[in-house]
Parts: structure tokens; sequence; C-alpha cells
């Protein structure tokens, strides 16, 4: 339907009036908004509440043969705009929406008044009425739209940044690249950093447990074998005392965890945690993998192959003998050293009498003569003896 001219035109003049008197109810009604008219926000609402009123009467003065969706165009972006501007100030659209309603209800009792003095019929009011409400509908609903894509188009420029950011802190970039990384970001930097490697399909549920300003790095780590199926997680300030939290949270999630480090040095955290998954290191039970208490493992595995060739050295004055009793004057020369040469100690570790530790040790004096008294051969033997062994067993002592 089109409104008689007369109608039409009365309705006009009052626009001023009725866009005024929307704006002072939508003030106070709409606590949100009423320090947000004070600034360019409130001239942009003004605005929008003008050109809303004037796409109403533009489309009440449609013909029938006239494209409806045209006249309320200009409308409908304004709408669009104003719900993005909310998504851009923070804000949710329950204010908006709230203004949406108290400016229908608003305009409709001054419009219609307005209609009615000008001539309009009591028919052609009720079809009035669902004009104005499915015209405020259409407006609302363009801007939840933009207060939508612009959440999307925002929340996706951040996830951006903060991949890009993440990448850079692996790869051991410099502050002077770091800090305005973090700050594109948006992403307030903590003391330190922790990094953790977990499959990736554990990282959604720990996600959920840790600091929201964990960043994950999923693609092109360096280092990490994309087969492996692994995420990288950067945990803020999970040093000292909050390290056994983290770690009770990651438990069961086959997590290799690295140690606390400067925000800046986070790469650092990464290589040891990479360090460890690489030399097959694991935990017991369901824990997760502390990098912390396996430091001297990862020490002495620093470099297996020269390992390799001190234990072969040191151990050579053992070569002659059969492997069964090569095993057994080995375990027992660690343990002599671990337990700094008390008998009784190294019986109990290796389960046997201490007089067959006594007899084996007289073994080792034969074959190594004073070499056990100098000190520098101690600690060879110490540090080529020191990793993880086969722990001795009740049935390896018979």
């Amino acid at each position: 339907m089109t409104f008689p001219a007369p109608v039409v035109a009365a309705m006009r003049a009052e626009l001023p009036a009725v866009a005024a008197q929307t704006v002072a109810s939508i003030v106070v009604e709409v606590p949100s908004y009423t320090d947000a008219f004070a600034g360019e926000m409130g001239r942009a609402i003004s605005r929008a509440v003008q050109l809303a009123l004037g796409g109403f009467l533009e489309l009440a003065t449609t013909t029938g043969g006239a494209d409806p969706s045209r006249p309320i165009g200009p409308a409908l972006e304004g709408a669009y705009a104003l719900g993005r501007g909310e998504a851009r100030g923070g804000r949710p659209m329950d204010a908006l929406l709230a203004a949406y309603r108290v400016g229908a209800r608003v305009a409709w009792r001054h419009m219609s008044d307005t209609a009615v003095a000008a001539g309009m019929t009591a028919g052609s009011l009720a079809r009035f009425a669902e004009l104005v409400f499915a015209y405020i509908d259409q407006l609302s609903a363009s801007s939840v739209a933009g207060h939508t894509d612009e959440l999307d188009s925002t929340g996706r420029v951040r996830r951006h940044h903060l991949e890009r950011l993440g990448a850079l802190l692996l790869t051991g970039r410099p502050p002077h690249d770091l800090v305005p990384a973090a700050e594109r970001a948006g992403w307030p930097p903590p003391r330190t950093l922790t990094a953790v490697l977990l499959p990736e399909g554990r990282a959604r549920g720990v996600l959920a447990l840790l600091d929201d300003r964990t960043l994950q790095v999923s693609d092109d780590q360096p280092g990490l074998d994309p087969a492996a199926e692994l995420t990288v997680l950067l945990v803020p300030d999970a040093g000292c005392g909050a390290r056994t939290g983290l770690l009770r949270t990651l438990e069961g999630t086959s997590a290799v965890v690295g140690p606390a480090r400067e925000w800046t040095a986070v790469s650092a955290s990464y290589a040891r945690a990479l360090r460890a998954l690489r030399l097959g290191l694991t935990a017991d039970g369901t824990a997760a993998l502390d990098t912390e208490s396996r430091l001297t493992d990862l020490v002495l595995r620093a470099d297996d192959s020269a390992l390799g060739d001190l234990r072969a050295a040191v151990l050579a004055p053992l070569d002659g003998l059969s492997p069964a009793v090569r095993e057994k004057l080995t375990v027992t020369l660690r343990s002599w050293l671990l337990h700094h040469g008390r008998r009784e100690q190294v019986a109990a570790a290796l389960f046997v009498h201490p007089q067959t530790v006594r007899y084996r040790l007289g073994q080792l004096r034969e074959l190594y003569g004073d070499r056990l008294e100098d000190p520098q051969t101690v600690l060879e033997l110490t540090v080529a003896l020191g990793a993880q062994l086969p722990a001795p067993t009740e049935e390896d002592a018979s």
C-alpha cells in the first residue's frame, strides 16, 4: 500500500521533531548510550535515525510497480554500518537492538498521531503499524549482520596476527620484531612462556583450561615433522609454582613440556622440548614429560655419537669378558660411582649380597688397576655411565 500524499507530507514535516524525540528517548531508556551521544558515535546514531525515518517515508510513498528495496537501501546500509561500529567498539548488540525497539515505539506514536490528524483511516492505520515494525525488523537484521561480519573479519585478522607472532617466537626473532608483532595481535606479553608439544587432537581440550593468552602454533613449526601431527602451545607464566598446575592439566596428553623462559626467548624452551622428543625420552605413566626433571639425560645425550665413543673408551678394559659378565660388571661400576663406593647401598640397588659387590669390585680393580683412583678416569666413567641404563632387577642378580 501507499499512503495518501497529504498524510506523507504531514509526516515528512514532522520528521525532524520525531527524530529528535527518538534520540532523546534512546538516551533516557538505553543506559549504554547515555554518554555515547556526546561524541562522534552520538552524531552517527542521530544521522542513522534520520536516515531510517526518511527511508521509511520513501518506502511508504513507493508505488506498486517500483522495487521496494531501493528506497530503503541507504537506511539498511546505515544500519549495517551501525552494527559494525558496535562490534569495533567491543559492544554486544543488546543496546543497539534495544535502541531500535525504543525508536520504533516513539516513531510509531508520533507518526501515527500525525497520520490520523492528516486523515488516515483506521483501516490504514493497522497496515501502517505492520509496515513500521516490519521495517524496524529489517533494520535490526541488517545491524546484526554488520556486527557479525565485523566480528568475523576482526577475528580472522587477529588470529592471523597471533599465528604470525607464534611463528616469530619459535624461530627466535629478536625483541624489536616480537614487540610490534605482539602489539598488532593485541596480545599483552606475559613475563615468561613455556613451550608444550602435544598431539593436535588434544590441544582443544587443553586450551580451554589454560591462560587465554596461550598461543597455538600448528603450521610449519621449525624442526617438527609434519607427519607427527603435533602442535605447539606457548603457555604464559607457567614457571615456578605454576608449573605443577600445568603438568597436572597435561596429564594423559602425551605432552612434552619445555622450561619457562622470558617470553622473547621461548624458542629456547621449544628447542629443549623438541630435543627431548627426538631423544625418545618418556614420562612415567600418564604424566606429561617434564624436561626439567630430565636435565641429566638431556645433557648426557646431547651428542649420542660422542657419548657412545666415550662409553666404549672407558669400558675398554671389559672387552675381553663374556657379555653376561661384562654387563654385570658395568652395572656394578655405575652403581659404585653413583653411591660413592658405599657397598651396602650398591648391594641393595643391585639386589645382591654385599659380598658379591666386594667380589665384583675386586674384578674391576684387577681390570682397571690404579685408574679407578684417578679423578679424570672417575669423571669419564661417571659421564659415560651416567645416562640411564636398564634398571637392575632381582632376576638380573641371579
